[in-house]
């Protein structure tokens, strides 16, 4: 299945490395636009929305196609949630909300 405008996916990005976890909004051979967070801070995130405090929001980002080493689409794998499941376990909200 191909992965389209409005699916939550997790992007690699190389020089400086980085995984982001987020909504795709656009792709294009110019580049990626995710509206996304780093996947290093997804756990803090979904505890500080849990628990109704400060956070930092998903950026609108665009990523010119050079740094993308690889996108995936979050799905279930092997028995084990995908990332938009275990944020709406946390927190009783989509991810898509965000």
């Amino acid at each position: 299945m191909k992965i389209s405008e409005g699916d939550v996916v997790t992007v690699v990005l190389q020089n400086p490395r980085e995984k982001i976890l987020g909504t795709l909004k656009e792709i294009s051979s110019a580049g990626l636009f995710v509206r996304g967070i780093d996947l290093a801070y997804f756990d803090e995130w979904a505890v500080a929305i849990r628990n109704g405090e400060q956070y930092l929001p998903m950026q609108d980002i665009f990523y010119p196609m050079w740094r993308v080493e690889r996108m995936t689409r979050d799905a279930e794998s092997a028995g084990v949630p995908s990332l938009a499941e275990q944020f709406q376990q946390k927190t009783g909200k989509e991810l898509t909300e965000f």
